[in-house]
């Protein structure tokens, strides 16, 4: 297990939510750029979230989010920067607020020095495999941000 994790959130399966998969896809492939980095698809994870980022030094999310900026904004946060809109009805292992499993690892000691989270407002949640034209276009600028963070955590 190594002290960087990179963690792809999202459905793949509804356009632009899937952003966040596309991403660690494409990291990963690149993976020998990035010694001591996992690279960890989580999808819709929910509680996963947990065992991902135990032990680790730094953590790194990448997911759509709602952030009300033009479709294709990225923005960095840490978790202290975000708050939540999600309304679930219930608790459950298989969907979540990464904000609250964040909160959780912090009470049970398992959460990282560090953690970063990469928001893309996205255009479009219509069903389908791949991401709107907006963010399609803009992969290549995605990817050197993320880059630079994961460059910045071995720095």
């Amino acid at each position: 297990m190594n002290e960087t994790v990179i963690i792809g959130l999202g459905s793949p399966l509804m356009s632009d939510e899937g952003v966040g998969v596309h991403l660690l896809r494409k990291l990963e492939a690149r993976q020998e750029e990035f010694p001591g980095v996992d690279f960890v698809d989580l999808g819709t994870a929910g509680a996963r979230v947990l065992h991902a980022i135990a032990g680790r030094r730094k953590a790194i999310f990448v997911d759509c989010a709602f952030m009300d900026e033009a479709p294709g904004t990225l923005r960095r946060f840490s978790p202290d920067e975000v708050q939540t809109q999600k309304r679930l009805p219930r608790m459950s292992l298989h969907e979540g607020d990464l904000l609250k499993f964040l909160e959780l690892s912090r009470k049970i000691g398992e959460a990282p020095e560090e953690v970063v989270i990469f928001g893309i407002q996205p255009e479009s949640l219509e069903q389908g495999e791949t991401l709107s034209l907006t963010l399609a276009s803009n992969m290549d600028r995605y990817i050197a941000a993320i880059a630079e963070e994961i460059r910045a955590a071995d720095a």
